[in-house]
């Protein structure tokens, strides 16, 4: 499955599930009259939200590179995860300020039966998806799938969150206060799975060092070639999602002719986009 279509299928059956599991939810909350299951109904129909996202950017990171876009569109994925990010926390700090209303108000709240089915068959759904949109996302190496998924896994810790409150609310008596601090406890991890996500984003659009294990790899490879003749430093990624740009410095004997040692860059360069499917742009320096 590629990119596109993984990014596809993720996103439309989250929608799907999700929409269902926030009907369930906020009908259970509204008879219950519980800011933490509302919270955490709203929470879900976010993740129906973004994996709408997740749709929409697989067809635009998909599009061909252009004249204004020489290297393609595959960041829109990026740009779609710091998307649900900013939308996270928006959710996080609406629940916050509503969990902390009703902490200083003192209002209790008694949860049924129907609380209890609802929030149990919602960690279960909702770390199904997880996992799928894992598995997606390692298969595709996706940023939008791995954000999508972060969502997921939010939302069913924070249902845990809940069952485990319920439950002690029912069989203790006199805490009126676990609702609205399940409510803070729901926004906490709401807020950690957003600031996740974007700085994860944020990291690859700056631009980050390669994965150690690649660059050992590499220079090994120049060195089981070259020996000690050459020298490699100064690796950097320019990761455009679904086209990588790798440059990189070489030393090489002073006395070389610029012929020569063009043959060994173009050599190196080739070996990289064979082997790890990146452009590679080489500096050559003297080796003293």
């Amino acid at each position: 499955m590629n990119r596109e279509k993984a990014q596809v299928v993720g996103g439309i059956v989250s929608i799907v599930v999700n929409t269902l599991l926030f009907i369930l939810k906020f009908f259970a909350g509204t008879m219950t009259g519980s800011i933490a299951l509302i919270a955490d109904a709203w929470h879900t129909m976010s993740d129906s939200i973004s994996s709408i996202v997740v749709v929409i950017s697989a067809k635009l990171a998909s599009k061909k590179a252009d004249k204004e876009h020489p290297f393609g569109h595959g960041r829109w994925e990026q740009l779609s995860a710091i998307f649900i990010a900013l939308m996270l926390g928006i959710i996080a700090y609406e629940f916050m300020t509503g969990s902390f209303e009703r902490f200083r108000n003192e209002e209790s709240v008694y949860f049924g039966s129907l609380a209890i089915f609802v929030t149990i068959l919602s960690i279960a759904a909702k770390e199904l998806l997880a996992q799928y949109s894992f598995y997606l996302g390692r298969k595709t190496n996706n940023a939008v799938l791995k954000a999508d998924g972060w969502h997921h896994r939010s939302d069913s810790l924070s249902s845990v969150i809940v069952l485990a409150g319920i439950y002690v609310s029912r069989f203790i008596p006199g805490l009126w206060w676990m609702d609205s601090v399940l409510g803070m406890i729901c926004s906490l991890l709401i807020f950690y799975a957003a600031f996740k996500i974007l700085k994860d984003s944020i990291t690859k659009i700056l631009g980050e060092e390669p994965d150690s294990e690649i660059t050992d790899e590499i220079t090994a490879e120049i060195k089981n070639r070259y020996g000690n003749d050459l020298k490699v430093h100064h690796f950097h990624l320019h990761n455009y999602i679904l086209h990588k740009e790798l440059t990189l410095h070489i030393m090489l004997n002073k006395n070389m002719s610029i012929e020569g040692g063009h043959i060994i860059a173009t050599s190196i360069e080739g070996m990289i986009k064979e082997r790890f499917d990146m452009e590679a742009t080489i500096h050559i320096e003297p080796l003293e």
